[in-house]
């Protein structure tokens, strides 16, 4: 609810704050481990019974998660890692902090309400679930009557119930599971409508990104095709031009002589400048005669 009808009231409050934190050299990072470590106290304090406690430790463990959003903004070091190690870690603090409603039902109050915290938790995973697959899908699934602001100012009237009447405990956390069950159905609804629409602008543009790379596989295809073509077109035309001049007819690569030192020496004309002047020369020589020479007879 805080989400989506005040978030804009909410983020020109904290973003003072979070300039603040970023001057005095806090991250965002350190928000977020702040409030894990937070959340393992408070669980703590509520299982071993200390409600009063619990309700002053509320604070330390959700105003990280309010202020690390501004803050990564502020210093300029928003990136996916970040909200990925958010995310985490609030599903990790939600699991501490119902772990500790669990302990404390167990030790004070004996029967199966103990397995009430748990069902409260399963919602509570539900609902983020459902957040994150529609905004991976496109779609928006923001909104409804328990987001985590609301979930942890309900389990503050929780606390400070049990603290009146150590009976009062159960029944809110009834009213508690009800609520996030309203939540986690009407955000099925509205994204069930939703995905009935037209196609979202992020799944436009992931069509529009096959579409242009079918285009270039088809372009490619096609530019293989054509070389392939080509290449067997000339052989085509080569086998049928020998094929004319007759069968042990080859075709002559070049016009004038014949390329290459071996074709040359086949065909009897060197290839080199130096070797045409030395067969010139050769042939040019008066024929010598090859016999030999009678030997001296010496007296």
């Amino acid at each position: 609810m805080f989400d989506g009808r005040w978030r804009h009231a909410v983020d020109r409050t904290t973003k003072p704050v979070g300039t603040a934190l970023v001057r005095a050299g806090i991250t965002a990072d350190v928000l977020t481990i702040f409030g894990l470590a937070m959340s393992v106290v408070t669980a703590f304090a509520v299982g071993s019974g200390h409600l009063v406690a619990g309700i002053f430790l509320l604070f330390p463990t959700g105003l990280p998660d309010l202020f690390d959003g501004p803050v990564a903004k502020a210093s300029g070091r928003a990136s996916v890692r970040g909200a990925f190690f958010d995310s985490v870690a609030d599903r990790i603090s939600d699991a501490f902090l119902f772990g500790g409603v669990a302990w404390y039902l167990a030790a004070y109050h004996h029967g199966e309400m103990v397995l009430l915290p748990f069902a409260i938790l399963a919602v509570t995973s539900l609902i983020s679930y459902q957040r994150a697959k529609a905004e991976l899908l496109g779609l928006s699934a923001k909104g409804g009557l328990m987001e985590r602001a609301e979930r942890f100012i309900l389990l503050g009237l929780c606390f400070i119930a049990a603290a009146i009447s150590a009976d009062a405990l159960v029944p809110a956390l009834w009213v508690f599971f009800g609520l996030l069950c309203a939540t986690a159905i009407g955000r099925f609804v509205n994204v069930w409508r939703e995905a009935e629409g037209p196609p979202p602008l992020v799944s436009t543009r992931v069509l529009l990104a096959d579409a242009d790379m079918d285009v270039t596989r088809r372009a490619l295809a096609r530019w293989r095709e054509g070389r392939v073509d080509s290449r067997w077109r000339t052989w085509r035309e080569a086998r049928t031009h020998r094929d004319a001049l007759g069968a042990h007819a080859a075709v002559p690569r070049r016009a004038g002589q014949p390329s290459g030192r071996w074709r040359a020496r086949r065909a009897g004309v060197p290839s080199s400048r130096s070797g045409r002047i030395w067969r010139a020369r050769r042939e040019a020589r008066p024929a010598t005669r090859t016999g030999r020479r009678p030997a001296s007879r010496g007296f």
